[in-house]
């Protein structure tokens, strides 16, 4: 790592003026750095900022956390009742809905004032008295930041696999503990990533580790208390791929998956044979995609081999190769079958049309097929934990922009769903309060956009409204309008809440996915933007009154739109954005950057360097009025380095006009996700909505 001559501390540490005077914005220093690629020269003069060592660039974090604070000052009491609003909608003590696997009944339970789950189970009842597997508080005293990662029983239910992390770096340590004595076994596995399965003879487990660039890439097998070298058992050399472990719901099966943004490939090796070799079902064709579930003596495999939006197919067990498929339900043009569940009786679909999921249950003696009737139009809903094969009954979780989290069983031989539980909500919460519908927007080439919006009931149009619209639109990731209590305090305060579902994301099929990404990401700012022109044009609010947010690639819609059109937008949000794309785009040494060649495209092309150029927001932002802007970053963030919304940060601080607030929060102890305990996120969340309605100037 080259050394960077020491920086005098006065120009980045911030200068509290007199009590007349606002707090002056921190300045980083200027270091010119020339970039060459493609016999283009670009200069940089914050590439020093990638420095983590170097005590200049933590100096400059912390300075801007104190102007941050600062500039926030007049909405403390604000922040400070946003944040007793959340917390008192949340019933803090509570019991998540117990899960049967064999003879025990698992679930997590939370304790008012503690930031982590308590994650336990019981016996043969739900009456039988609790055993309490693993209290993560007591994992995180001491740790300035702590996430669980894998939480793995053994097949006869005596070891339970978790892993830590407690950097944010997302980089975990796997340790195994004797549910029976409560003690720690001595296995200790450090750089290991989130899958992990184990084999059926309750002593042998695989787990996957990670390379210099933090892809995992190599799956291992380890038998408990060897002292050897575990033995490798596959290593993906392309880096465009990562590797990923799992086991079949019937518990015969473990898979390697290998994937990557356009091509994947599954292995698979009989549970009771843990020394043998795991043998490809189809090996990978570019391109070509599949996954796969296993029934008694076929594996049901989900593919686009031929299917733009995915068909399933059928294959022995005892040769599975391509040559074998029998198709089962073949491609159906603006479906995109996005998921299969497979039960000793029957087979769940998860299908995706108009921007919305839908369950398709098949019987599988019969072929016959229906529809999970669900009781709103516009809603979120997933897969919940359903370990057992041998059942009839299927959980998924469901909820809406105005119903809360809620867990259904479904029986699939009767049809008929029951509620289990549904997230209260305190307060007096009424959902016949506020309204959900979907409108749409008109992109520039003419393509409907969705968008999702709820709000109060007795809104008027006049344009008079504030509004906060949601935007992703990347990896193919739908967004799905779900339910948030925290959110309440905003519609309660006027506000719309609108999700734009833009392409890039597959809320309407892989070609919509396709739509906004490589040389059409560019139809993702503009479909974005065309959300926003509607809520204005359609009275909901307007170019005063609108905010806009995204996180990560969301983050970079954000930077992108805001170059764009500085003037359609009062606020942004930007939480931890990936805005310095054409920098990372052409550095392989960075976590994702080969991986997600597929994505935004490889930048050692030139077709893509331009184009990534032409929109990259770091070097795309000029002498303009911007927004008033917030912006966050995670020190120890894998995904989307703190740099770049650190350098985005300064470069803006140095062109921007106008008055409009510019701010910029790191979180000097996490990575991605933000805070890891439940109250610290919640005061994020007061944070950022404190800052919303300040600059919004809502009551």
């Amino acid at each position: 790592m080259r050394h960077f001559p020491a920086l005098p501390l006065a120009v980045m540490i911030l200068t509290v003026l007199s009590a007349e005077e606002a707090p002056r914005p921190p300045v980083a220093k200027v270091i010119p750095r020339k970039i060459t690629m493609h016999g283009e020269t670009r200069v940089d003069n914050y590439f020093w900022l990638r420095e983590k060592e170097n005590p200049e660039v933590i100096a400059y974090l912390e300075a801007e956390n104190a102007y941050y604070r600062a500039m926030m000052k007049p909405a403390e009491s604000l922040r400070e009742q946003l944040f007793q609003e959340i917390v008192g909608r949340i019933k803090q003590t509570d019991l998540s809905v117990p899960t049967r696997e064999d003879d025990f009944y698992y679930y997590s339970r939370t304790v008012e004032g503690r930031n982590y789950p308590i994650l336990c189970r019981k016996r043969g009842s739900l009456e039988a008295p609790e055993e309490v597997m693993l209290d993560l508080n007591q994992l995180a005293e001491g740790q300035k930041y702590f996430r669980l990662g894998i939480s793995e029983v053994s097949p006869d239910h005596r070891l339970l696999a978790y892993s830590v992390d407690n950097a944010g770096d997302e980089v975990y340590t796997i340790q195994v503990k004797d549910l029976a004595t409560g003690k720690l076994l001595p296995d200790r596995i450090p750089n290991t990533y989130y899958t992990f399965a184990w084999a059926a003879d309750n002593r042998t487990f695989f787990y996957t580790t990670l390379d210099s660039a933090k892809r995992p890439y190599r799956a291992w097998r380890h038998t408990l208390g060897t002292t050897g070298a575990d033995k490798l058992v596959y290593e993906e050399k392309d880096e465009k791929f990562y590797l990923r472990l799992s086991k079949s719901r019937s518990k015969q099966y473990l898979f390697i998956n290998l994937a990557s943004f356009t091509t994947s490939e599954t292995r698979y090796l009989p549970a009771g044979e843990p020394n043998g070799s795991f043998r490809p079902i189809e090996p990978r064709r570019q391109d070509i995609e599949y996954d796969v579930e296993h029934h008694g003596e076929v594996f049901y495999i989900r593919t686009n081999d031929g299917a733009k939006d995915f068909r399933l197919v059928e294959a022995p067990v005892k040769d599975p190769g391509r040559g074998n498929w029998r198709e089962v339900i073949p491609h159906r043009p603006k479906v995109y079958l996005e998921g299969v569940e497979a039960f000793r009786d029957h087979l769940v679909l998860m299908e995706r049309a108009d921007a919305q999921v839908r369950l398709r249950v098949r019987d599988l003696k019969t072929g016959e097929s229906h529809y999970v009737d669900a009781p709103e139009t516009v809603y979120s809903l997933f897969p919940a934990s359903n370990p057992e094969f041998n059942t009839t009954r299927f959980r998924f979780n469901y909820s809406s922009l105005i119903t809360p989290p809620s867990v259904f069983e479904y029986d699939m031989a009767a049809r008929r769903r029951t509620l289990l539980k549904q997230q209260e909500v305190l307060g007096g919460y009424d959902p016949a309060k506020y309204e959900t519908e979907r409108i749409f927007a008109t992109a520039p080439d003419g393509q409907r956009v969705p968008v999702s919006l709820v709000y109060r009931k007795g809104l008027k149009k006049d344009g008079s409204n504030p509004a906060l619209l949601y935007g992703y639109g990347s990896y193919g990731s739908s967004a799905n309008p779900a339910f948030s209590s925290e959110r309440l305090s905003l519609l309660d305060r006027g506000f719309v809440y609108a999700i734009g579902h833009i392409r890039g994301g597959s809320d309407l099929g892989r070609t919509w996915h396709d739509g906004g990404k490589m040389l059409h990401k560019k139809n993702t700012f503009t479909d974005f933007i065309a959300c926003a022109e509607a809520l204005i044009g359609q009275g909901y609010t307007s170019k005063e009154r609108l905010a806009i947010m995204g996180g990560s690639a969301g983050g970079l819609l954000m930077g992108a739109v805001v170059n764009l059109r500085p003037d359609l937008f009062k606020a942004v949000l930007a939480m931890v954005p990936f805005v310095d794309v054409l920098n990372t785009a052409t550095d392989p040494s960075l976590p994702l950057t080969v991986i997600e060649y597929e994505e935004w495209g490889n930048s050692n092309i030139r077709k893509y360097f331009d184009y990534i150029k032409s929109y990259s927001p770091y070097d795309n932002v000029r002498r303009r009025q911007y927004p008033h802007m917030l912006i966050t970053a995670g020190l120890n963030d894998p995904r989307v380095s703190y740099w770049e919304p650190a350098k985005w940060t300064a470069k803006l601080r140095t062109m921007k006009a106008g008055d409009n607030l510019l701010l910029l929060r790191t979180n000097m102890a996490s990575g991605h996700g933000g805070a890891s305990g439940r109250y610290d996120r919640w005061k994020e969340i007061a944070e950022d909505y404190s800052f919303l309605l300040h600059v919004l100037g809502v009551k």
